[in-house]
C-alpha cells in the first residue's frame, strides 16, 4: 500500500513539472480590467495654466468622472462637480490670434470668453443652432454659420451682416409649370371660367408677383446646392470669400448583421457598412465670391500626374486600362491668417497621390507645392486622410506653409516657401514625428518624436525654422505631454511596459525632473511580478530586421513550447516600451511564460513605427511578408531559444487571427495549432477603405485579393484550429467564419472547432466571454503543443 501512494504520489509530481505553477489564471486577467486600478485620461488644463482636469475613477465608479489637480497643491486630488462643469468653456472654442479671447457657443447663444479676467459675456442670443465661430482676420469680427448660411457680427457695433444666401435642392420652377402644352391649357382656362374662388386666387396671386417685380431693387443671388450635400462652410479672414465642400454620395448597397439576443425577444439587423469595391463619393470644393455673387466648382485637372495609372496595371496587359482624370477630394481650404492665401489637400480616390497645392479665390485656379506619390498607398503619421486631419498650416509670416511627408521613408516635417517653391525638411532620419505644434509666442515648435527608439515617445521643442531639437522629457516609454497654455509646465501621460498610465508634472524645462501625481494600482495587481518584456530583433528571410517582444520562461520550468502572438489592425505597432492596449494579452503571456511557454510578439511587417517600406511591405500581398515574418519568428526561437520543432502556436485577433489563419492553411509545418479571433476570411467581404489602399478594388486587382484571403487556402489546414467570434460583429461580420466553416465541411476537415459569442462585436466587452475565449485558447496550446 505504501510502495502504491508514493508510485501515485510520484506520478502527480511529475505531472506538476510538466506543467509549471503559476498565481495567475485567465478567470483573474479577463475579469473586469477595474481590478487592475484607475488610470488617468484625456488630459487638458484651464486657461491660466494652473489647473489639470483629466477623466478619472478611484471611487470605482460604472464609468470615469472629471477630476483636477491645482499644480500649487499637487498632492490635492479633487473631483469637479457637475456645477463647476457647467461653467466650463467650451472644449472646442477658437481663439484669436493674441490668445487672449475665445469665441464659443453656449446653449445657442454666441459667447467671448477673456482669458485674464477669466470671465464671459454673452454678445449674440440666437436660439437656433449654430456652428463654431471664428475670429476674422480683422479681430473684432467673428463669424458663425447658422441655417447653412454665414453670418458675421462686429463686437465694437454689435451689427449682424449675412455673408451667403445659399439654398438646398434644386431652383424652384415657377408655379404654373411653364408653357402648358394644348390640352392642360385648355383644362386650366376651363377652370377657371367654371370656379369663381379659383379664379380670384389665381388673380390675388398674379398681382403680388407684378408688385414684387415692381418693387425688386435687384435681382437676388442665391446659390441651390442640388441633390448634394454641404460641409465645411467657412469663411475666408479677409471677408472676401466663402468656401465649402459639396458631398454627392453614391448609392451603395449596404451590408446587415443579424442580433440574435435583441432585448425584443425578435433576431433584429444591424445596418452597418458596405464591402469593398464602393462606387466614390463625388465631393466637390465650392467657392463663393461675396463681391461678385458667383459661386465656382474648383477643377482638379491641371494637377501634374492627374491621369497617371497605377504600377499594379502591368499586371493585366488584357485589359485596356485609360488614362483619364481620377476622381479626387479636395479638402477645405487652410486660409493664411491675414487672409490673403489659401491651400488645400487633395488625395486621389485610388489612394496613390497627395497634392498640396495653392488656391486662387478669384478663379478657382490650383497650383501645386508639393506631390506626394506612393505606388502603394499615401499614409503615416501626420499624412491625414481625403478629409483632412493631418500636420497642414501656415507660419506667422503668412507664406510658408507646413506640413508632413514620408518621402524619405519616414514622415518628418517640412516647410515650403509658397512664392518661391522652396521646400526644408526640418527634421529628418530614421524616425516619426507626431502632433508638431507651434508655441505661443511663434518662435518655436513643439514635436513627439520617435528618434531615441521606435518603442519611446518623447516631447521636444525646435527653433521655428529649424535647427537643434532640445528634448524635454526623459522617461523611458511613452512621455504623452499636455503643454500647459502659458508653456511653462507640462503635463505627461507615461506609462511603461509593464506600468499602467499615470499623471506627472514637470516644469518646461529640459533638466526639471517629473513629479508622479496620480498612482492608480491596485494591491492585488502589484502582488504579481509582471515581467518586462525584452525588445529583440531577428533576421527575415528577405534580410529585414524584424523588431519583437519576447517573454521567456525560467530556464528550470520552460517546456519546450512557444506562443506567437500577432497583433490586430495590421497598421498598429506593440513591439515598444510602454502600457500596451492589448493589456489582456500581455497578462495572458505572463500566464503562459509562467506555464513554461516562450512568448514572441511580432511588429510584423505593416505594423506602425518603423516608416513607409515597413508600412507598405503588405501591398498588395496580405499573408506574405507579414506572414513570412511570424514564419521566421519561429525559426528564431528555434535556433536561438530551445523551443522544439512541431510545438509552436500562433493566435491573434482581427488581423491577428486573418494571419493565424494564412499561418495554419500556408505554413502548417511551422505552426501546429492556432487560434483565429475574430478574422477576416475574405478581403473582398472586407470596408472599402481599409482594404482598398492595401489591395486596390477586387474587380480591378484580383489577383492582390485571391493571394491575399484565407478561404482560398483553406484546403492547407492540417494542425488544430480554433476559430472564435463574435456575432454581432459590425466590423468584421460573423458571416466571413460562417463561410470559411462551410468551406471546411465541404473539405471534409475535422480539427477545427468554432466558438461564438452571440452578445459580442468587434472588440469583446463582456468578462465572461474574454474568459470563455482565453480559456479554449489555453486549452488548445496546453493539449497540442505540451502533452
Amino acid at each position: 500500500m505504501r510502495k502504491t501512494t508514493l508510485l501515485i504520489l510520484g506520478i502527480f509530481i511529475g505531472c506538476l513539472n510538466g506543467f509549471a505553477q503559476t498565481q495567475l489564471s485567465v478567470e483573474k486577467i479577463m475579469q473586469d480590467p477595474k481590478w487592475i486600478g484607475n488610470f488617468p485620461s484625456s488630459i487638458r488644463w484651464d486657461d491660466q495654466g494652473k489647473t489639470i482636469f483629466f477623466n478619472y475613477n478611484p471611487e470605482g465608479n460604472p464609468a470615469d468622472s472629471l477630476y483636477k489637480i491645482n499644480i500649487n497643491a499637487p498632492d490635492k486630488i479633487e473631483k469637479v462637480s457637475l456645477a463647476e462643469q457647467r461653467n466650463f468653456i467650451f472644449r472646442f472654442a477658437n481663439s484669436n490670434l493674441a490668445q487672449t479671447k475665445k469665441v464659443f457657443v453656449e446653449n445657442g447663444s454666441i459667447m467671448i470668453y477673456d482669458v485674464a479676467s477669466n470671465s464671459k459675456k454673452k454678445v449674440l442670443e440666437i436660439g437656433d443652432r449654430v456652428g463654431t465661430p471664428s475670429f476674422l482676420a480683422n479681430q473684432d469680427r467673428i463669424s458663425f454659420e447658422m441655417s447653412g448660411n454665414l453670418y458675421v457680427l462686429d463686437l465694437k457695433t454689435n451689427a449682424l451682416e449675412r455673408k451667403t444666401n445659399i439654398r438646398t435642392g434644386s431652383k424652384p420652377q415657377s408655379r404654373d409649370g411653364g408653357k402648358l402644352n394644348d390640352r392642360d391649357d385648355w383644362l386650366k382656362k376651363d377652370n377657371l371660367e367654371l370656379l369663381q374662388v379659383v379664379r380670384e386666387r389665381d388673380e390675388k396671386r398674379e398681382a403680388s408677383r407684378a408688385y414684387r417685380e415692381a418693387t425688386a431693387t435687384e435681382d437676388e443671388f442665391v446659390h441651390y446646392l442640388g441633390s448634394g450635400q454641404m460641409t465645411g462652410l467657412q469663411l475666408s479672414p479677409d471677408e472676401k470669400f466663402a468656401t465649402f465642400s459639396l458631398i454627392t454620395r453614391s448609392e451603395n448597397k449596404r451590408t446587415a448583421v443579424p442580433d440574435y439576443t435583441h432585448i425584443s425577444g425578435y433576431t433584429t439587423d444591424i445596418n452597418t457598412r458596405s464591402k469593398v469595391g464602393d462606387e466614390p463619393t463625388k465631393v466637390q470644393l465650392g467657392i463663393y465670391d461675396i463681391e461678385n455673387k458667383k459661386v465656382i466648382t474648383v477643377s482638379t485637372s491641371s494637377l501634374p500626374g492627374i491621369k497617371d495609372l497605377p504600377d499594379y496595371v502591368k499586371d493585366y496587359p488584357e485589359k485596356e486600362w485609360e488614362a483619364s482624370e481620377r476622381i479626387v477630394t479636395v479638402g477645405s481650404p487652410v486660409f493664411s491668417n491675414d487672409g490673403k492665401r489659401a491651400i488645400v489637400n487633395i488625395r486621389s480616390s485610388d489612394n496613390k497621390d497627395r497634392w498640396i497645392a495653392l488656391l486662387d479665390l478669384a478663379t478657382g485656379d490650383l497650383k501645386n507645392l508639393d506631390r506626394q506619390r506612393d505606388e502603394a498607398w499615401v499614409a503615416g503619421p501626420g499624412i491625414g486622410s481625403s478629409f483632412g486631419g493631418g500636420t497642414l498650416g501656415w507660419l506667422p509670416d503668412n507664406k510658408h506653409i507646413y506640413f508632413q511627408s514620408e518621402e524619405t521613408g519616414y514622415s518628418h516635417l517640412y516647410l515650403l516657401d509658397v512664392t518661391t517653391g522652396t521646400k526644408k525638411a526640418l527634421t529628418s532620419g530614421q524616425y516619426e514625428v507626431f502632433s508638431p505644434f507651434i508655441s505661443k509666442d511663434m518662435k518655436s515648435w513643439y514635436l513627439t518624436t520617435s528618434e531615441v527608439h521606435p518603442g519611446e515617445r518623447h516631447f521636444y521643442k525646435m527653433p521655428l525654422m529649424g535647427g537643434k531639437m532640445e528634448k524635454l522629457t526623459s522617461m523611458t516609454g511613452n512621455n504623452d505631454v499636455s503643454l500647459s497654455p502659458d508653456e511653462k509646465n507640462i503635463a505627461i501621460l507615461y506609462s511603461y511596459s509593464n506600468k499602467p498610465w499615470e499623471l506627472y508634472l514637470k516644469p518646461n524645462n529640459a533638466k526639471a525632473e517629473p513629479k508622479q501625481l496620480t498612482s492608480g494600482l491596485t494591491e492585488e495587481f502589484k502582488a504579481y511580478d509582471w515581467r518586462d518584456p525584452q525588445l529583440v530583433n531577428f533576421t527575415a528571410q528577405d534580410g529585414a530586421s524584424v523588431p519583437a517582444r519576447l517573454y521567456k520562461p525560467d530556464p528550470a520550468k520552460s517546456n519546450g513550447a512557444a506562443v506567437i502572438f500577432v497583433h490586430g489592425a495590421g497598421y498598429l505597432q506593440n513591439v515598444h516600451k510602454w502600457w500596451s492596449s492589448y493589456f489582456r494579452e500581455f497578462m495572458f503571456h505572463n500566464l503562459l511564460t509562467d506555464l513554461g511557454y516562450t512568448v514572441l510578439d511580432i511588429d510584423y511587417r505593416g505594423s506602425a513605427g518603423y516608416g513607409r517600406d515597413w508600412r507598405t511591405g503588405i501591398y498588395r500581398h496580405m499573408g506574405g511578408k507579414d506572414l513570412s515574418d511570424q514564419v521566421d519568428g519561429a525559426n528564431y526561437l528555434i535556433s536561438e531559444h530551445g523551443v522544439q520543432p512541431g510545438k509552436i502556436g500562433i493566435y491573434g485577433g482581427s488581423y491577428g487571427g486573418f494571419i493565424t489563419l494564412m499561418a495554419l492553411f500556408n505554413a502548417s509545418d511551422t505552426f501546429t495549432s492556432g487560434a483565429a479571433l475574430r478574422s477576416v476570411t475574405d478581403w473582398a467581404h472586407y470596408n472599402h477603405g481599409y482594404t482598398s489602399n492595401i489591395l486596390n478594388e477586387p474587380f480591378n486587382d484580383p489577383i492582390a485579393y485571391r493571394r491575399s484571403s484565407p478561404i482560398y487556402f483553406a484546403e492547407g489546414l492540417k494542425g488544430n484550429l480554433l476559430i472564435a467570434h463574435g456575432m454581432i460583429d459590425t466590423n468584421v461580420h460573423f458571416q466571413d467564419v460562417v463561410r470559411l466553416a462551410q468551406r471546411l465541411i465541404e473539405l471534409g476537415k475535422d480539427n477545427w472547432e468554432m466558438a461564438v459569442y452571440p452578445v459580442e462585436d468587434h472588440g469583446f466587452v463582456e468578462p465572461s466571454s474574454w474568459t470563455d475565449e482565453y480559456k479554449r485558447i489555453l486549452k488548445l496550446f496546453n493539449d497540442t503543443l505540451v502533452r
